[in-house]
């Protein structure tokens, strides 16, 4: 994406214990034309078994179809082939400025990997279910920043019996709402279905034809409320620091919900939040992209926990930890 601290070297990535495998987009295709309609209308089908609706057209330019959401459980299954193939613990498509002229976005996939709970995919041969029972981390847009932050808060939520479904979201906005400064996270579709309440609180609308102009499904909906763990990795001073902070994902009343939806993309999904003690000059200040690692806890009790095993995990790792705003017991 050309993102600035979105790609870091392999000088400043290897001494963490992660490495990269540099692979093509035209890989990736390739696997996808592999796959057959039934094995990708069957990824669907487990959707909607589950309770996502699609909201389906027939004009291939303006309206979501049926073929688009096929070639995008194409592409969910080829990454985890891909992935098995590689002994990968985490993957990023580089949809937008790579793919977007020759299939559908790569959002649907990409949140589906990133949830525990999805369709089944098994090896080219039907022997082998890949990673079973678990999410597959992806790094949205190729982000080397969300990758780190991903496989990290996989693994220490996991270790913890917690749910370790996470994903980005892009900073857009915030304003004022009786008395909270409540920011608009919203990303293009690639959530989990557990951040908005489970797949039956989830929607596939159709891309904007101006960001996607092959189309492809979102995952929409509004974050369920909840306690949640910030973060963000990148590099500064020549070295990877980490920025690590809490907030609460709220509800809002649906009206002034669909006012923030309208005003930046309402086929997205979005969640409310409001950080503890950081304000919004402090957090724009100090943010080093537009993008913030979000996973959530049980409760606050947990957050908390949670948050110090995952910076303890970070400094081990040799990542400059930075603790922002409030953090309860510390």
């Amino acid at each position: 994406m050309g993102m600035y601290n979105a790609i870091f070297d392999d000088e400043l990535l290897n001494p963490t214990g992660i490495y990269k495998e540099r692979l093509s987009q035209s890989a990736l295709y390739a696997e996808m034309l592999t796959v057959p309609d039934a094995e990708a209308d069957a990824a669907r089908d487990w959707l909607v078994d589950r309770g996502m609706t699609f909201r389906f057209g027939s004009d291939e330019a303006t309206e979501l179809t049926e073929s688009q959401v096929r070639w995008q459980m194409k592409m969910y299954i080829a990454a985890l082939r891909i992935a098995d193939d590689f002994g990968l613990d985490a993957v990023g498509i580089q949809y937008q400025q790579g793919l977007k002229d020759l299939v559908p976005a790569s959002d649907l996939a990409e949140g589906v990997l990133n949830s525990t709970e999805r369709p089944p995919v098994f090896s080219r041969d039907g022997q082998r279910e890949l990673f079973a029972g678990r999410a597959f981390p992806h790094f949205n847009e190729a982000d080397e920043g969300v990758a780190v932050d991903a496989l990290v808060t996989d693994r220490v939520w996991t270790a913890m019996g917690l749910v370790p479904d996470n994903t980005l979201h892009d900073v857009r906005w915030g304003e004022d709402y009786e008395g909270d400064f409540v920011w608009v996270y919203e990303i293009s579709g690639s959530v989990p279905g557990s951040h908005l309440g489970g797949w039956h609180k989830a929607e596939g609308w159709r891309q904007d034809p101006v960001f996607f102009p092959a189309g492809g499904s979102t995952i929409n909906g509004v974050s369920k409320p909840g306690e949640v763990v910030l973060s963000r990795v990148f590099i500064a001073d020549g070295v990877l620091q980490a920025d690590i902070f809490r907030g609460t994902v709220i509800e809002l009343p649906e009206e002034e919900t669909q006012r923030r939806k309208d005003a930046t993309n309402p086929e997205w999904p979005i969640a409310h939040v409001v950080l503890h003690d950081v304000s919004r000059d402090q957090f724009m200040a100090r943010h080093k992209a537009n993008h913030a690692q979000l996973v959530y806890a049980p409760d606050a009790e947990t957050a908390d926990k949670a948050l110090i095993a995952k910076a303890a995990m970070f400094d081990r790792m040799g990542i400059a930890v930075n603790l922002v705003g409030r953090v309860s017991g510390l």
